[in-house]
């Protein structure tokens, strides 16, 4: 059996634990402590479960794909996680780390963010609960997604841009660790994704849980039995540890994780940390990343901003090493057709993240891996407005 809610001293194996400045340590066990007073406090829970119901808009739907599973040749649903508010499934978390913040007496809130929807969704709930907010983020990543930098601006945070090293989510991150450490009394670090020192990897995968949990309930609805596959993204992974974690014990459900294949991982333009990486220490965790022989990060490259990260969770490389998920990549061209399949088949945008895990689909298809009896949840993690002036470049460049 896999599944267990808290890891031991923090691993997932040989992966994960705390590589930060002692500085951070006290702040570290501050928010384990206060994350578990909380998951045990019924009026925590009723409280988180209230925002998510009122005010994000959970359960999501299940929806069933009917023209493009008969052009494909399954059964395929969309987990829709592009209609919580914000347009992406980040808001699940930050609600979580909101109420933590304020139960810990913060009053300011910080977060890296890449695609934008983690900076947009920490935007939002600094609004919601009175707290102020400064989004760290880089500066490439900001001329990629101005709608979202916008947006977060009318919400009231302040964006900072990181113009140093690949200007993107890798040096954001960077830049809110440093500022953590200078403000570590009042402030409390929101990351986005399941990475980072313990208790980050736990206490994200324990908010976006509610995806895999309402799957699961609503596949056996509409299906009457579990689904045969599930595929989502993986940048550093949060949509997937969450749609994946409570399927983990159910051998019949095949899972798959889908890594930015860029140009190809022969181009070394690509991001597919577990695919092409190697073991080391970024960002206070253990973990597989992208590094050269002397442990200098490398650069990464995606079509997708949020899949466009040097590392991964250290949980997800605990699932590769143990074999309970496949992980694998999707190029940049493949997203692409996979966005636009979903655009003509089912009148559905999706961000370019999600396009992965679309195009992963096929991928599964084309090698008999499922077939028209079977079921398969691909998570739709966002939305595709914030990435429709890339698509349009990218469409134009395909075409010349």
């Amino acid at each position: 059996m896999y599944v267990s809610v808290y890891p031991k001293a923090g691993k997932f194996g040989e992966y994960g634990g705390q590589f930060v400045p002692e500085v951070l340590m006290h702040a570290l066990r501050e928010l384990e402590d206060a994350y578990l007073d909380a998951s045990r406090d019924e009026r925590f829970t009723a409280e988180l479960d209230h925002y998510l119901r009122t005010f994000a808009g959970r359960p999501t739907p299940l929806y069933f794909c009917s023209r493009l599973s008969a052009l494909l040749g399954t059964r395929l649903y969309l987990k829709r996680e592009d209609l919580v508010h914000g347009g992406a499934h980040k808001l699940n978390n930050a609600l979580g780390q909101a109420l933590l913040a304020r139960r810990m007496g913060k009053s300011r809130l910080i977060a890296e963010t890449g695609a934008g929807q983690h900076g947009l969704a920490t935007a939002i709930v600094g609004a919601v609960f009175g707290l102020k907010t400064e989004i760290y983020m880089g500066e490439e990543d900001i001329e990629r997604q101005r709608l979202n930098v916008f947006r977060m601006k009318l919400l009231g945070a302040e964006v900072h841009p990181v113009g140093s090293g690949s200007r993107t989510l890798k040096d954001a991150i960077n830049e809110a660790i440093r500022d953590w450490v200078t403000n570590v009394e009042d402030t409390h670090y929101l990351l986005g994704s399941v990475v980072g020192p313990h208790p980050y990897p736990m206490i994200v995968r324990e908010f976006q849980r509610v995806v895999g949990q309402e799957t699961r309930a609503q596949a056996q609805d509409a299906e009457g039995r579990l689904p045969d596959a599930l595929v989502a993204c993986v940048g550093g992974g949060s949509n997937s540890i969450g749609l994946f974690y409570d399927f983990l014990d159910d051998e019949a459900v095949a899972i798959y994780g889908v890594e930015a294949g860029g140009e190809g991982i022969a181009s070394n333009r690509h991001s597919a940390t577990l695919c092409a990486g190697s073991k080391g220490v970024l960002h206070g965790t253990y973990s597989y990343l992208l590094q050269d022989e002397h442990g200098q990060i490398l650069p990464t490259h995606s079509i997708a901003p949020g899949l466009d990260y040097s590392g991964v969770g250290p949980e997800h490389a605990f699932l590769k090493d143990c074999g309970r998920v496949t992980y694998d990549i999707v190029t940049d061209a493949e997203a692409l057709h996979g966005f636009e399949l979903l655009c003509n088949y089912e009148g559905i945008l999706p961000a370019l993240e999600s396009a992965h895990a679309l195009a992963y689909v096929m991928r599964l298809i084309d090698a008999g891996l499922v077939g028209t009896d079977d079921v398969v949840v691909a998570c739709l993690s966002g939305r595709g407005d914030k990435d429709v002036e890339i698509i349009e470049r990218a469409l134009h460049e395909q075409n010349q």
